[in-house]
């Protein structure tokens, strides 16, 4: 029997020498791993810096103010008036309070009342002047060239249904301004004569709609005070 057992490969017997340097060459390898660790951390760690560029604005100027283009506006000279006189006018519209007169002024020129010449003209006018008339003036139907007339189209006012039935007749005669417009202005409406309220209502109920023809003096339209009659009558029913 073999008391000794004999390996079939022997193992190699570690020397101190060897195990020494293994030591040291492990120890290395771990410092290095350490180091490179904190090394990768601290990179990590340090923030980045940014580029900044500062780009200079150029400042840009205004640009110039427009010119103002100065256009010289034509004078037109007004015609001269007619040489002629002037006709009194009797207010639509009476004030309720008397106007300030100056007594060290002349309100009126005596030469513009001799009735001769042209109507509408002054004393110091120009023989075939045409001035223009004034169009915020009122004028009575002797003193216009073409009068108001009335235009086609409107309806005669409306027969009240009660005066009607009862057969009474009647007649409403009013007076009003025509104004530039053909328009008949109500605030200037006045009744001369009427038969029945319920008439003088009809006849401003119709005029509200009514459409005149205006006057004329010299080819321009201008205001005209009318007196117009209407009549009631049931026999053209």
């Amino acid at each position: 029997m073999f008391n000794n057992l004999i390996e079939s490969k022997a193992k190699r017997q570690r020397t101190a020498g060897g195990m020494f340097m293994s030591l040291v060459i492990h120890t290395a390898l771990i410092g290095g791993a350490v180091y490179g660790t904190l090394q990768a951390g601290q990179r990590l760690e340090k923030p980045k810096a940014e580029k900044v560029e500062f780009v200079k604005m150029e400042k840009k100027e205004p640009p110039p103010p427009p010119k103002k283009i100065i256009q010289q506006q034509q004078v037109v000279a007004a015609p001269p008036p007619p040489k002629g006189f002037q006709v009194l006018t009797a207010p639509i519209k009476i004030p309720d309070v008397l106007p300030k007169i100056d007594l060290s002024k002349s309100v009126t020129n005596e030469a513009d009342f001799s009735g001769k010449g042209v109507a509408g003209g002054i004393a110091k006018g120009v023989v075939g002047g045409t001035a223009p008339p004034n169009e915020n003036n009122t004028f009575y139907s002797f003193q216009v060239e073409k009068q108001v007339d009335m235009a086609a189209g409107n309806q005669p006012p409306h027969y009240p249904d009660m005066l009607r039935s009862a057969n009474v007749e009647g007649e409403v005669v009013a007076s009003f301004v025509v104004d530039t417009n053909g328009r008949a202005d109500m605030s200037t409406f006045k009744v001369i004569k009427s038969t029945h309220d319920l008439f003088t209502q009809a006849v401003k109920n119709a005029l509200q709609n009514y459409r005149f023809i205006p006057a004329e003096i010299g080819g321009r339209k201008v205001k005209q005070l009318v007196q117009q009659p209407f009549q009631f009558s049931l026999s053209g029913h």
